[in-house]
């Protein structure tokens, strides 16, 4: 098993534990732990690009993938703090691992997280939308670094 995959197993485990209002207060020290939006992005943050439009909430995200480890970098309004635990979760068990280790990861992460009792339909579908978004966009990326590694030997 991948460290990216231990990583979120043990996530889960920590979540699975836990009763609905213990799960919350989880959830808001994940939210502490994110990331402040490195200043190389706050110019796009500020042109509202990179917004995950399917959430109420104000979520910004960049997904890169160097030397084959994806890097996510993000920024969510102060005033949602389950998002920002959601994302510090995302950032946490997927930031260093592989483009695979993302791809693979379990589709119903909120329901393995048991979040959904816990939080309204609204807010589970941006919080879909965010973990769906940063797949797809992992996936665009391995995509792009694989195509350029083709070009580069065809090239040679």
């Amino acid at each position: 098993m991948s460290s990216a995959a231990n990583k979120l197993n043990s996530i889960i485990e920590q979540f699975a534990e836990l009763e609905p209002r213990e799960r919350l207060e989880l959830l808001l020290e994940y939210a502490e732990g994110l990331p402040p939006l490195p200043p190389r992005f706050q110019a796009e943050r500020d042109r509202a690009e990179h917004r995950v439009h399917e959430c109420q909430t104000a979520v910004f995200l960049w997904v890169e993938v160097v030397d084959s480890r994806v890097q996510i970098y993000a920024e969510v309004a102060p005033e949602a703090p389950t998002v920002q635990g959601f994302v510090g979760i995302l950032v946490e068990a997927f930031c260093g691992a592989s483009p695979d280790d993302v791809l693979v990861a379990p589709a119903d992460l909120l329901q393995r997280l048991g979040l959904v009792e816990s939080l309204g339909m609204v807010r589970m579908r941006g919080l879909q939308a965010i973990f769906t978004r940063i797949r797809r966009e992992v996936a665009a990326a391995a995509a792009a670094v694989s195509e350029a590694h083709v070009d580069s030997k065809r090239d040679t």
